[in-house]
């Protein structure tokens, strides 16, 4: 088991199989993570309300309310990472997950080798705080800039909730603003194990226009080109 050093990072598993709560709080444990477990969606909102997380690992089929209900729901008001876990392989069901704001997916049965590097590649992800600097590095699109330095979009003075794969995917647009980007290419750098994941990554990119774009359908600085990519244009 790893030392405790107060620095780990806090998982909340949420899974209405008992037997499959105990085993993956056991071995993340052993991993060096912090772990809360939860058996359905009202008591992970209980957890909620009262302890913050540094990621939220969540079956979507459980009895009353699903994954995919209240991570959408979580993402009013949260930008925690959230990890599927599903027993559906169809791309339509995955697809559901990342809409509604999930980060990335799972599908039972896996390897618990499997779910820790992807645990690890979305924390890897996450945004880390950092000090505020003078004459910060700013990216202006129309109404919203984006904030190099601090991997921050604002909306005037309103920040704008960024998922982590979101706030990721931000980092290598802005790093190279007007150079297209492959869909390989966002998939290996976003640091996903599998790499057929274009269709999921197209999600992701619809969700980041919803937030910059006036009009999402008409993307002014979120690009597509076409047979290269997508391309960060701005102002």
């Amino acid at each position: 088991m790893s030392a405790v050093t107060g620095n780990e990072p806090h998982l909340l598993v949420v899974d209405d199989d008992e037997r499959i709560r105990g085993l993956l709080q056991k071995f993340l444990i052993r991993n060096g993570f912090l772990v809360s477990v939860a058996r359905d969606a009202a008591q992970a909102r209980r957890v909620l309300a009262g302890l913050e997380f540094d990621m939220i690992v969540l079956d979507v089929m459980m009895p009353g309310e699903d994954g995919i209900s209240l991570t959408r729901d979580l993402r009013k008001r949260s930008t925690v990472p959230v990890l599927l876990l599903t027993a559906k392989g169809e791309t339509a069901n995955r697809i559901e997950g990342l809409e509604a704001g999930a980060d990335d997916y799972l599908v039972k049965p896996f390897e618990p080798k499997e779910l820790l590097l992807r645990i690890n590649a979305i924390l890897r992800r996450v945004p880390q705080p950092r000090a505020a600097e003078p004459a910060p590095k700013m990216l202006h699109l129309g109404a919203v800039r984006y904030d190099m330095d601090r991997g921050e979009l604002w909306r005037g003075d309103v920040p704008i909730r960024l998922t982590a794969t979101e706030a990721a995917l931000m980092r290598l647009f802005a790093a190279a603003p007007g150079a297209a980007m492959s869909r390989e290419r966002l998939v290996a750098d976003l640091g996903r194990e599998d790499a057929a994941q274009e269709r999921a990554v197209d999600v992701q990119i619809t969700r980041l226009r919803r937030k910059i774009e006036e009009d999402p359908k008409a993307p002014r600085y979120l690009q597509t080109v076409r047979g290269e990519g997508y391309m960060l244009a701005p102002d």
